[in-house]
């Protein structure tokens, strides 16, 4: 399957599929009108879609400020889970990440979510704290997790 996986920019096309792999993957999506403000208008946020064939299957958001990138969000569509491409996904946000000069990369995952901190651990990250009460949904903490890339 990975040989037919390919990796490009998000665009404003792209905003309904996806939509759909947020409301696939998280209790509090964002919106359809989160995603094209942060297309058009923050200069801060790079997406990255993640392609099989013609399909898009999986994204990544993250914010560069400075040399710093923050991963906003990302999800695989839950048929294509468990086969790696998380990880290629991953590896494919820290690469673009390093191109547009970040030396660190932070995000936030779900205390619950044993699964995404094992995946972020393989790469390195490390955890940095704890946001209390992060999610909105049900108030469950937020676990902020680092990595340098130089290291």
């Amino acid at each position: 399957m990975e040989s037919t996986i390919t990796f490009r920019n998000m665009t404003i096309e792209d905003i309904d599929a996806i939509v759909e792999i947020e409301e696939l993957s998280f209790a509090t999506p964002w919106s359809r009108e989160s995603f094209y403000n942060e297309l058009i208008n923050n200069h801060f946020a790079t997406y990255i879609v993640m392609v099989d064939g013609e399909k898009i299957i999986g994204y990544c958001g993250m914010w560069i400020i400075v040399d710093e990138a923050h991963i906003t969000n990302i999800a695989v569509l839950p048929h294509y889970r468990g086969k790696k491409l998380g990880e290629a996904l991953l590896t494919q946000a820290i690469k673009c990440a390093e191109e547009l000069g970040a030396i660190s990369i932070t995000l936030e995952v779900r205390v619950s979510n044993i699964v995404a901190q094992s995946l972020y651990r393989k790469f390195g990250f490390k955890d940095g704290g704890i946001r209390k009460q992060y999610y909105s949904d049900n108030l469950e903490d937020a676990l902020v997790m680092w990595v340098k890339l130089d290291e």
